[in-house]
């Protein structure tokens, strides 16, 4: 049980430290922002909305004791970055994607993790 929670919370850190730091720029509207969101052709009221979502799902995601909502969670801010990868290879080309993909890799092994503990911890 210990090392799945170490795993857990390691990946679960991972995650949602890259989540929170791409949604700050994207509350804040900084130029570099405003300028990725214009070159996707996205709607610049998208911005500020996106960044306050990824928060919520970072917040979701570290409290424990609400199971449903961690769910609901997890599955935004995959939604989040299947439609980052998605919109950035059609603009830029699928290497440009390719990046992301550590995220999802990382948030990937978080769910897991996630379920893991859950499992564990109802065995007790």
């Amino acid at each position: 049980m210990k090392k799945t929670k170490i795993i857990y919370w390691i990946l679960t850190g991972l995650f949602a430290a890259f989540m929170l730091f791409s949604a700050i720029p994207d509350i804040i509207c900084s130029k570099e922002a405003v300028d990725f969101m214009t070159q996707l052709q996205y709607p610049m009221y998208f911005l500020p909305f996106i960044g306050v979502a990824k928060v919520l799902g970072v917040i979701a995601i570290l409290i424990p004791g609400y199971p449903r909502i961690t769910e609901w969670a997890y599955a935004g801010l995959f939604f989040d970055l299947i439609g980052a990868i998605y919109s950035i290879a059609c603009v830029m080309g699928a290497a440009a994607a390719l990046p992301i993909l550590v995220a999802v890799a990382v948030g990937i092994g978080s769910y897991i993790y996630y379920h893991k503990k859950l499992r564990e911890s109802s065995l007790k």
